[in-house]
């Protein structure tokens, strides 16, 4: 049976404060869990006014604390940021407050540009080619390897699942040779997802976390009532792409009535390619749209996103999202 669950950036909307937007993420995590969504995963991003989630085992905390039963992580952490002992104490730290509730998704991208990454003070020496290395240094920290000659406090010995992200065929050959899960960006980064999965797949060797390959991809939703309603909310994230794009991130705009017809031709091209993998419209959009990236894919789980700057109309979104996600299911053969 195919899994649904949410990613959120913990937007910060024009006008509004880091304050509230991370009020607005407690209370989208526990809408979800009501909804019955599997996971809410935030993600590392630093130097962005409008994302909210940069301290992400923070945000985690916080999200625990509004939610009782739904699994939460990092989707992902940037570990080339980080030292992995210090990974494997915060979330072997959330583990002990949240037991069996806890993800750590790893990605190898420094969640920015390169002034970040110098600002965190990482030796960036090897960059993002340690990046296998620290994997396994992580793991052993959680495995409570005694060869390490440190013992993570809290760390060792929690059961948190390991998973790989990625948007190249880099971290599909990675997870593939570890043994874990694998996430796929193609909710901003759709060009590699078939040949991703396909490798992933084809080179898995299973491993003590996992027997058999597991793959999520990412998917944007945008649904309404009406399908004018549900263009007009896709384009304050149509704006915040743009907007990246051409070096002016900022936080989450109100929508704009027409604002894709009114970019030029290239823009338009770029949004087309970044924001292919996902729907806009109703519940029969949004299912008819879903079942045939399922077919495309065989994804086991979507992890679904989608930046609208109206809170409710995006608590709606999920909604509408779920019920086509349970239609779905409930034709799945058993």
């Amino acid at each position: 049976m195919t899994r649904f669950s949410l990613l959120d950036l913990v937007p910060v909307r024009e006008g509004d404060s880091v304050s509230t937007a991370l009020a607005n993420a407690a209370d989208l995590a526990a809408h979800a869990e009501a909804l019955g969504y599997h996971r809410y995963w935030v993600a590392e991003h630093h130097g962005m006014p409008g994302i909210a989630s940069a301290a992400t085992s923070v945000v985690l905390a916080h999200i625990g604390h509004a939610t009782s039963t739904i699994r939460i992580g990092a989707g992902g952490i940037m570990l080339p940021n980080h030292a992995p002992l210090l990974i494997a104490e915060q979330f072997g730290t959330l583990a002990a407050l949240f037991p069996n509730r806890i993800d750590l998704g790893l990605g190898r991208a420094p969640g920015s540009d390169q002034r970040v990454a110098q600002a965190i003070r990482r030796n960036l020496a090897g960059g993002a080619d340690q990046f296998p290395r620290d994997v396994m240094e992580l793991q052993a920290y959680c495995a409570g390897d005694e060869r390490l000659g440190i013992e993570a406090t809290p760390g060792a010995g929690e059961d948190v699942p390991l998973w790989i992200l990625g948007s190249s065929l880099y971290g599909a050959q990675l997870a593939a040779a570890l043994g874990l899960p694998y996430a796929f960006a193609s909710h901003f980064a759709p060009g590699a997802l078939d040949e991703a999965i396909a490798i992933y797949r084809r080179d898995f060797r299973p491993s003590a976390q996992l027997k058999y390959p597991y793959v999520m991809a990412g998917y944007n939703v945008f649904a309404a009532d009406s399908m004018e309603e549900a263009q007009l909310l896709a384009s304050s994230m149509q704006q915040a792409f743009v907007r990246l794009r051409t070096g002016q991130p900022g936080k989450l705009q109100p929508p704009v009535e027409g604002y894709y017809d009114s970019l030029p031709p290239q823009a338009q091209a770029m949004l087309s390619d970044v924001l292919s993998v996902s729907s806009i419209g109703t519940q029969a959009d949004v299912e008819r749209d879903i079942a045939a990236f399922l077919r495309r894919t065989q994804a086991d789980e979507l992890i679904l996103t989608g930046q609208i700057h109206d809170v409710q109309a995006r608590k709606h979104s999920f909604a509408i999202a779920m019920a086509a996600a349970q239609a779905l299911t409930a034709r799945e053969p058993a």
